[in-house]
């Protein structure tokens, strides 16, 4: 079991920043991906970001590439996403997510077997 604590939510004008935060606990050693989710109102959850736990390799939405970046802190077991020139249609709630198959698709849902409970991001302009 993998369990997934967000924190850093909140409310920021447009062309603000946020970082995000994720600590996890529990059998983390058996994690090969981890990422963020969002879900705006009356829409489906997205990947955003994610990133292969074991190399270094991140992956990111077209909607935030270049703006958001996802990074982890092993020692700590925590995974950040930093957001920046954030934008109204970036308002959602944000959930982390994580995965014990190699094979996972990195912005499918399905694919991810333990989240977090979500934490709000909105975005006004």
């Amino acid at each position: 079991q993998v369990q997934l604590v967000e924190s850093g939510g909140g409310s920021v004008q447009a062309g603000g920043s946020l970082r995000l935060s994720c600590a996890a606990s529990g059998y983390t050693y058996s994690t090969h991906w981890m990422g963020w989710f969002r879900q705006a109102p009356v829409a489906e959850r997205e990947g955003v970001a994610a990133v292969y736990t074991a190399g270094p390799y991140t992956y990111y939405s077209a909607s935030v590439n270049g703006r958001f970046t996802i990074s982890q802190d092993k020692a700590k077991n925590t995974l950040y996403l930093q957001m920046n020139s954030l934008k109204p249609e970036d308002t959602a709630v944000y959930y982390c997510a994580a995965s014990t198959i190699p094979r996972s698709r990195w912005n499918v849902n399905a694919d991810f077997g333990y989240w977090g409970q979500g934490t709000q991001v909105t975005v006004s302009s």
